[in-house]
């Protein structure tokens, strides 16, 4: 076997530095669409947020659904506690299940579930609430600007806007956990994308944020966002996750897939 000659306190030194960067200074990280310049590494595993029955819905809302048509999305849509009315998706434009608190959902798809939703809801607060409380490994990265990098797995946690202007890789195992804490609003840039490298998995990247989510046109994003207010995607967007917010989900002839 061979050993290195790293002595015991230059082991400790290596062991305390929480961040690494790879390959150069951030100023100079090339797009995640090119080989990156920059990697953020991010230590130790991370356990995926809990979503229990939320985790059964492409997109629950509690104050509504509005929607250019045509969107279409794959997986099951709830309104709750607001009336099926404030659903405005026609079944055709779902490829799952509808739920509602009511018969007025839309019909003829509508089922009327006030008891699974209630609990979906009450999870997806209690998911929202877990995603929020977990310890950062990475605290305002880039001053929330992180267009052009590559993530590792980790907590990341921001106390103001996230920016992505240039495409994001998100690179790890397909058991590698994202969470990003962000304490104001999340922007993507119109025709800018996340990306999965290696063996990631959307189902394991974890979206928290306080302020309003914005997608821009024909954005493509990764990943459960856990939003405390609006979940807006505009124009042509798409994403493979889920769309859980507390107040409303705003569609645009967007795709969505759940994952």
């Amino acid at each position: 076997m061979v050993r290195f000659g790293l002595n015991a306190d230059l082991l400790r030194a290596i062991a305390a530095v929480p961040v690494m960067l790879l390959g150069g200074p951030l100023a100079n990280a090339a797009a995640a669409s090119e080989s990156p310049s920059t990697m953020i590494l991010s230590p130790g595993p991370t356990a995926p947020v809990y979503l229990g029955e939320a985790g059964h819905f492409a997109i629950l809302s509690q104050s509504g659904i509005t929607d250019v048509p045509s969107s279409d999305v794959t997986g099951n849509v709830g309104t709750s506690p607001i009336t099926g009315a404030a659903d405005h998706l026609t079944c055709a434009e779902v490829t799952g299940k509808v739920y509602s608190v009511d018969d007025a959902g839309p019909a003829p798809c509508n089922i009327k579930a006030p008891a699974l939703l209630n609990a979906a809801v009450g999870d997806m607060q209690t998911a929202y609430t877990d995603a929020a409380g977990r310890p950062a490994t990475i605290h305002e990265l880039r001053g929330g600007n992180i267009g052009g990098l590559t993530l590792a797995p980790g907590v990341y946690s921001w106390t103001s806007d996230v920016n992505i202007s240039t495409n994001v890789a998100l690179k790890g195992g397909s058991h590698a956990v994202w969470i990003f804490q962000i304490a104001k609003n999340l922007i993507v840039s119109g025709g800018k994308t996340v990306l999965l490298r290696r063996h990631a998995l959307a189902s394991n990247v974890f979206w928290q944020v306080a302020g309003k989510v914005s997608l821009g046109t024909t954005s493509h994003f990764e990943g459960t966002i856990l939003s405390k207010t609006l979940i807006a995607m505009k124009t042509g967007g798409s994403i493979n996750g889920r769309l859980l917010s507390q107040t409303a989900v705003t569609l645009q002839m967007d795709s969505v897939v759940a994952r």
